[in-house]
């Protein structure tokens, strides 16, 4: 495969770090849920079974929701509004708010939603208030909806995207939020080399081998324009999940107080701040950054589009704080500004075992991060009257609790053959006893499963699901035999060389089940042993191709995220750990490390370029069929259950929360639940 026909590691990682459902994909995953939560506006996709397909046609029109008569505000802004502090509610509100038709009833104003988290945990944030994007998942993960875009229209098969931005959206601070805001975005800070230097990888296309961004431009206040010169067919789903908020991260007039070539100052505020440069500044109080310490939770200032505002730095005390956004631009159905909910308040603690005592005393408000441990829920279920809280399921998106991957492109050539035997790897997964490991470690909550999409995907496929997964010693030492690996006097198999059969079981943390796993492989007389490290020194190790076998989590289980994130069903990322060296040749083939993958790993390379360059979902998903059929024949990685249902907990107090939500990163929880329109009720 020549270089300018290749998918390059920038173009996998374009596509891997961006993940959720839509559609067709997402349709027969979805959990039972309520009713949509929003209206869809003048222009705007409605909401269905199959989610927005990028085609040549326009956005399909739908009845915009009805504009309240009058708008109401929330008390502790009225007095703002009285006191002559802040506008009044019509003057802060756009020209065409966005109705949220909630999910039960009307709510009331006030209240403090409470929530626990770890200090290094700040996606804490993200997944609870921070998902406010030009656009946004459905609550049944089947469609993108609008959001600060009202509509949108494709052309060219999706190579050009027409958003229409919501007319007089303000930022936390007042300002206007305009196409500039975006147009500033995507020409001053991502074009400035000391910055980015270029677009985010996931916004970008393979164009004769090189990678293209998209062409920006704002025709007016409320229009903002990508164009590429072949079709970007995943860019709306991209938008609606986490990456994709980078786009209204920024206020123009803001962030131009840390570029040089608009503050002259520049250099005294960066002294000021103990400094070694502006780039340093920059990051500390504007950049875009999803998690880890960032500019979202080390800069109050920092002007916003969501529902809160924080008020503080995180590591400032043991409380961080958020308070409602007088400028939000959604109301309900009688014209009341939202949120209902007047602040949000984050104790920091220091263990989860802290965070399982607060929502027992009944400290939280609404979580299940930290928190969703099935080990905890019978305990949580007999503390429910004295906390005062009731449950809500969650769906995973992963495919499975633990995938084992051998590492098929390992660097020692004796373990090289032993992995890539496909025997060998059959063996050993057969000879793990499933249900023993669901029954003792999960709680009984799972069943046997590979990694392989999970049953109701439009994707789910029993046979590759289940293939290897009955627990049979006996065909286990029988594949053995077969290829080739003999059993000693003291009970060990050896290898080509004569030596016996070892290998190290590498993970970032203790993975529940592997225990089992290596007892039952031991039987066998292959010797296997667990190794814990640290994340960072796990991905040095992996990077690096310097590891046996690796224990990780199973992304892509449901819906898009099977698309965007198909980390075990073909080389695609740094999580492919059955093929690094593989991985490493999609970026360079001279590349150190790197090597040629056999025939049908190219193909699925094949096949995945060629999904990435169409709108067409139907074509999307002939093509994913056929990189999982490869996976399934071929037998990489090797799973052992499927995530069991989870939960959260939410005070009886709280209103208009699904009973049902995703557990995903892609569809942040709860906050794509829309929890502006949760509330609480009076005491």
């Amino acid at each position: 495969m020549s270089k300018s026909s290749q998918l390059s590691r920038r173009q996998f990682l374009r596509l891997s770090a961006t993940a959720g459902a839509a559609g067709l994909f997402a349709a027969c995953a979805a959990p039972p849920a309520p009713a949509p939560t929003t209206a869809p506006t003048a222009a705007a996709v409605a909401p269905t079974a199959a989610a927005i397909a990028p085609t040549a046609a326009a956005v399909a029109p739908t009845a915009a929701a009805a504009a309240p008569a009058a708008y109401k505000e929330a008390p502790m802004l009225a007095k703002l509004v009285q006191a002559g502090s802040l506008p009044a509610v019509a003057e802060r509100l756009p020209k065409n708010p966005l109705v949220v038709q909630v999910l039960d009833q009307i709510g009331v104003y006030g209240g403090e939603w409470t929530m626990g988290m770890e200090e290094d945990d700040s996606v804490t944030l993200l997944k609870s208030i921070l998902y406010d994007g030009l656009v946004r998942w459905n609550l049944e993960w089947t469609a993108v909806e609008p959001n600060l875009a009202e509509s949108w229209e494709v052309e060219d098969g999706g190579a050009k995207y027409t958003f229409k931005l919501r007319e007089g959206v303000k930022w936390s601070d007042g300002t206007p939020f305009t196409s500039a805001d975006i147009l500033f975005w995507a020409e001053t800070i991502r074009g400035n080399e000391e910055l980015n230097g270029n677009f985010p990888g996931w916004m970008e296309i393979s164009v004769d081998g090189e990678d293209v961004g998209p062409t920006v431009t704002a025709p007016d206040a409320t229009t903002i324009v990508f164009e590429w010169p072949a079709p970007n067919g995943l860019f709306l789903q991209r938008l609606a999940i986490p990456g994709g908020l980078e786009l209204t991260h920024y206020q123009a007039e803001y962030a131009k107080k840390f570029l040089p070539e608009f503050n002259p100052d520049l250099e005294k505020d960066v002294a000021a701040a103990g400094l070694s440069g502006w780039v340093d500044l920059w990051e500390n109080k504007v950049a875009f950054t999803l998690s880890g310490i960032n500019s979202r939770n080390q800069n109050p200032e920092l002007p916003t589009l969501t529902a809160w505002v924080l008020k503080n730095r995180l590591g400032d005390g043991q409380v961080l704080n958020a308070e409602r956004n007088p400028y939000y631009w959604k109301v309900d159905a009688d014209g009341q500004q939202l949120p209902y909910i007047d602040t949000v308040r984050y104790s920091i603690v220091s263990d989860r075992e802290v965070l399982l005592l607060s929502a027992l005393n009944g400290e939280i408000g609404l979580q299940d991060r930290r928190i969703s441990d099935l080990r905890n829920k019978p305990v949580l279920a007999d503390g429910r009257d004295k906390g005062g809280f009731r449950f809500f399921d969650t769906n995973s998106a992963s495919m499975n609790t633990n995938v084992i991957s051998l590492n098929l492109t390992h660097k020692d050539p004796v373990k090289r053959e032993i992995f890539n035997n496909k025997l060998f790897r059959q063996a050993l997964s057969v000879a793990i006893n499933r249900q023993e490991i669901i029954d003792l470690v999960f709680v009984s909550q799972g069943q046997p499963w590979q990694a392989a999409p999970q049953p109701g995907s439009v994707f789910a496929d029993e046979e590759m699901g289940t293939q290897f997964t009955t627990y049979d010693m006996a065909q286990a030492e029988a594949w053995l035999d077969e290829a080739g690996y003999a059993k000693g006097a003291d009970g060990k198999r050896t290898g080509p060389d004569g030596k016996p059969i070892e290998f190290v079981l590498l993970a970032d943390r203790k993975r529940d089940g592997m225990d089992q796993a290596i007892a039952s492989w031991s039987s066998l007389g292959i010797t296997a042993v667990f190794s814990e490290v640290e994340r960072t020194l796990f991905r040095q190790r992996t990077r690096a191709n310097e590891h046996d076998a690796t224990v990780w989590s199973g992304n892509g289980g449901n819906g898009f995220d099977i698309i965007l994130e198909p980390a075990f069903y073909m080389p695609f990322n740094q999580e492919s750990h059955f093929g690094m060296a593989w991985w490493l040749w999609v970026d360079d083939p001279e590349g150190e490390g790197a090597e040629e993958p056999p025939a049908p790993v190219q193909e699925q390379i094949k096949l995945y370029k060629q999904l990435g360059g169409t709108a067409d979902e139907a074509e999307q998903a002939r093509l994913m069929k056929e990189i999982l059929r490869i996976a399934k024949e071929q037998f990489f990685v090797m799973g052992i259950s499927l995530p069991a249902p989870s939960f959260g907990i939410v005070k009886n107090s709280y209103g208009n929360v699904p009973d049902t939500m995703f557990d995903a990163y892609n569809w942040p929880q709860p906050a794509a639940a829309k929890p502006e329109q949760f509330f609480i009720r009076e005491a």
